[in-house]
């Protein structure tokens, strides 16, 4: 008995990792798509002669879109899992791509920036979960490594705007249609292997519903900690996904082309952060990441509007790394607060998170009109402080079963 069930376990451990691996990678074909639109903020200032206001509202119509049905996909899906709706959003996201390329006034912008958001919204709770079933119980690893997909894909934006769209401008967007198609072609064949896990676990006896850990309003006022913390978290970074290229091409004068690298090198460091965060929380326990990544940071975003080129570079390098590490600490923590809503939780904190990023780039978008880029930094430079509020979380392992 024990020669056949040490294979099986074998099979079923490289069939959850390769699950988690396509996963991952189609996080990253999605989040490649949907960061393309804030890189290519400065061509799209150049040719619809806009204001850092229409580029902050054309921000939050994609984030907002993006969020507004993330935690109402979880919710269903928790109930009834739909195999095939990961698919369905990237197609959503395939469509945007082309109204991109081809959009002739700023209207087209907005309902490009939706199509792509759309598809994010769909994306990121249904996967998640599916990656979570796929963990084998190692939570933060899979989290981080579903993660570190989207952040490597964010990353690649800038360097496909440099290197593509500015050369062969903006109808060179619809090239990259082909990423959205192979996206569906993986998502449809993980979504097979969820419908079998799913039948599977159906024909097991059920398994009592999980008991909620806290009473419901400490268990409200818990959520509502972790949310100011993504609050905190995602203002800052909207910061600089948003507007970081401008704050460089107006403090030093670089190129639009320089400029991308250097958002690109900022979001390569959040990818690794992302990596490093959840199985640092499966070791050292996720409330010491989640004071480490946030309020960690403040020396260094104190800083960087002070420093120079070469060491605001730097200090771009060392608050992606470590702000980024936060997201899967959190992600998990309120995945344990909340047992049996897995799909609900995800939905809801990756929706709050691309909210907190719309909302932020329009109000910083309005703020930088009446009083400079660079006032912006030195207000958000303090943005880290709220980390403060991780002294309320309770310990790690006061969310074990009792």
């Amino acid at each position: 008995m024990t020669t056949t069930t040490a294979p099986d376990r074998s099979a079923e451990a490289r069939t959850a990792f390769s699950i988690l691996a396509a996963l991952s990678l189609c996080h990253m074909l999605n989040d490649t798509i949907q960061s393309l639109l804030p890189a290519i903020y400065p061509v799209l200032q150049e040719n619809y002669a806009l204001s850092f206001t229409q580029i902050g509202v054309l921000h939050f119509v994609f984030q907002f879109t993006a969020s507004l049905l993330q935690p109402a996909v979880g919710l269903y899906t928790d109930k009834r899992p739909m195999f095939r709706l990961s698919t369905a959003g990237m197609g959503a996201s395939l469509i945007g791509l082309l109204i991109l390329a081809f959009a002739h006034h700023y209207w087209g912008l907005l309902v490009a920036a939706m199509m792509v958001g759309i598809g994010s919204s769909i994306f990121h709770p249904d996967s998640s979960r599916v990656a979570r079933t796929a963990s084998g119980g190692r939570y933060g690893f899979a989290q981080s490594f579903f993660q570190v997909g989207g952040n490597t894909g964010s990353a690649l934006g800038p360097l496909l705007a440099a290197y593509v769209v500015l050369p062969f401008g903006q109808p060179s967007i619809a090239w990259f249609s082909a990423l959205a198609l192979l996206g569906m072609v993986v998502l449809w064949n993980v979504g097979t292997w969820a419908k079998a896990r799913h039948r599977e676990a159906r024909l097991k006896v059920a398994a009592p519903a999980p008991a909620a850990i806290f009473p419901p309003r400490k268990t409200v006022v818990i959520v509502g900690v972790l949310a100011a913390l993504v609050f905190t978290k995602y203002i800052y970074l909207s910061s600089l996904t948003s507007f970081y290229t401008f704050f460089l091409i107006e403090r030093f004068e670089v190129s639009v082309r320089d400029a991308q690298l250097l958002l690109f090198v900022f979001l390569a460091a959040v990818a690794a952060g992302t990596f490093a965060g959840g199985p640092i929380g499966d070791r050292i326990g996720r409330k010491a990441v989640i004071w480490v990544s946030i309020l960690g940071v403040l020396p260094f975003s104190l800083a960087l509007p002070y420093a120079n080129l070469f060491w605001t570079a730097v200090l771009s390098v060392v608050i992606g790394v470590v702000i980024a590490s936060a997201f899967s600490a959190i992600l998990v923590y309120a995945q344990q607060l909340v047992p049996g809503r897995v799909g609900m939780i995800s939905g809801l904190f990756f929706g709050f998170a691309f909210g907190v990023g719309g909302v932020g780039a329009a109000v910083l978008g309005i703020l930088a009109d009446h009083k400079g880029i660079v006032w912006v930094y030195h207000v958000c430079s303090f943005l880290p402080l709220l980390g403060l509020l991780a002294v309320f979380l309770p310990a790690d392992n006061a969310l074990k079963r009792r």
